[in-house]
């Protein structure tokens, strides 16, 4: 029985942009190329585009011999993972796409392998060349290529992307034009661990020494740079919910429990200059697209310091108010021991163990923080959200994308004005993006 190796790509300059696929298929045993082929698809997202680009190669492998063992090879992750059966399929313009791919070849015949972009440069580098040849209003073809194979076993390339070239360069054109006009701030990967500390109340913290902010490097993606808090084309654009705990009350110095039951206290000078900072921070990065708060009153008053310098719009949310702490609200933490010595043991121990006088316990705002989650992923998909909330509902929502354990919120310093992101994506993946401390900027 035979065997082949397909290799296949896909780009979009914009994502979604004007977007292009490449793909080649060789012999396992020779490794000599047998069939190659690129299209121009019109306007798409990158994943769109690789998942065309392997539905070509499969393709190109049957006409070959339909009968062959087939083994892919890719650099995008997503594609991997969902062919594989790993990843969930739930975009509705992949789940088509993939469906069509899985019938190509009875199952079992095909297997698939993710590899580093640097040994798909040649399935990259017909993806590029299909999109240099929309830009110009043609479509790729063998003899056009850059490298072409001295005796590539021809794949008719079909006839040209949606509509006619003319008007498909025009849309290239404008694509690109938007593409250049914006602010690149992207990174792959770049998730940061939570900083371990003893046991300590959840709300209002402040480090003991200062967190120099990390900036997400960014990347050049295949494609065009795209703007935001996490651009990673290969997983699509993700919901980004940007965490941003409300600046100092007059009880953070003093790390004093308060949460949604208790004196709901306003922010103190130092809170309001931090927010004044960080929304400098926030508009020098341009990404922001809406704001959302808690509906207590530091975090409505640190979002309308920062929706004034963005020109922005505050929705509240309920879901993102603190954990209520029962008895304990206004006490410090050794208060409580001192006091409730058993509940507080009782609480360090049990994600379901409530404070003193029936207040909630973390189990209890996990489920409410899950809940919310899904109801802003869904409202914000493909946009960059600022949430204006709190220290206990912001490490929820940051353990529960590295699934990590509940006994994980003792090990997070989370302080006033602090920034993290999380990027949830449209397979139901997540991950952290950036935790980025600037408590420091005091006046």
């Amino acid at each position: 029985m035979r065997e082949f190796i397909v290799e296949a790509d896909g780009g979009s300059r914009g994502n979604p942009g004007p977007a292009g696929y490449g793909t080649v298929v060789s012999d396992a045993a020779t490794g000599e190329a047998l069939a190659e082929a690129a299209e121009y698809i019109g306007i798409a997202t990158n994943n769109v585009a690789e998942y065309r680009g392997l539905l070509a190669g499969l393709r190109a492998a049957h006409a070959l011999d339909p009968a062959a063992r087939i083994h892919v090879r890719m650099d995008s992750k997503l594609v991997i993972e969902q062919m594989s059966g790993r990843w969930k399929i739930k975009h509705p313009d992949m789940k088509p796409l993939a469906a069509e791919a899985k019938r190509v070849f009875p199952p079992g015949q095909v297997t698939y392998e993710w590899i580093p972009r640097e040994r798909n440069k040649h399935a990259d580098r017909l993806a590029n060349e299909a999109m240099d040849a929309g830009a110009k209003g043609t479509q790729w073809s063998p003899s056009t290529s850059r490298a072409a194979l001295d005796t590539p076993s021809a794949i008719p390339v079909p006839s040209g992307p949606p509509g006619d070239a003319a008007a498909g360069a025009a849309k290239a054109r404008a694509a690109m034009a938007e593409a250049a006009g914006n602010v690149a701030a992207g990174s792959r990967a770049a998730g940061a661990a939570p900083v371990p500390q003893k046991a300590a109340p959840p709300s209002e913290q402040r480090p003991t020494t200062p967190v120099t902010p990390t900036e997400p490097q960014p990347t050049t993606t295949r494609a065009q740079e795209t703007p935001g808090w996490s651009a990673a084309p290969d997983l699509g654009a993700p919901a980004t919910l940007v965490l941003l705990r409300h600046g100092e009350t007059p009880l953070t110095p003093q790390k004093r429990f308060s949460g949604s039951g208790g004196t709901n206290p306003s922010l103190s000078d130092a809170g309001r200059e931090q927010a004044r900072r960080v929304a400098e921070a926030l508009a020098k990065r341009g990404t922001i697209q809406a704001i959302v708060a808690s509906p207590l009153a530091r975090t409505q008053e640190t979002a309308r310091i920062v929706a004034a310098r963005l020109g922005l719009d505050v929705t509240i949310e309920e879901g993102l108010r603190e954990t209520d702490f029962g008895a304990w609200e206004g006490l410090t933490f050794g208060e409580v021991r001192e006091r409730h010595p058993d509940d507080l043991n009782a609480w360090l121990a049990d994600p379901e163990a409530h404070p003193t006088g029936g207040g909630e316990s973390f189990a209890e705002t996990a489920a409410r923080m899950e809940a919310t989650r899904e109801k802003l992923v869904a409202a914000y998909q493909g946009r960059t959200v600022l949430l204006v909330t709190h220290v206990t509902p912001i490490k929820t929502l940051v353990r529960l994308a590295l699934g990590a354990p509940p006994e994980s919120l003792f090990r997070m310093e989370l302080s006033a004005a602090s920034l993290s992101a999380v990027a949830y994506y449209a397979d139901g993946n997540a991950s952290v993006r950036l935790f980025n401390d600037t408590s420091h900027l005091r006046p």
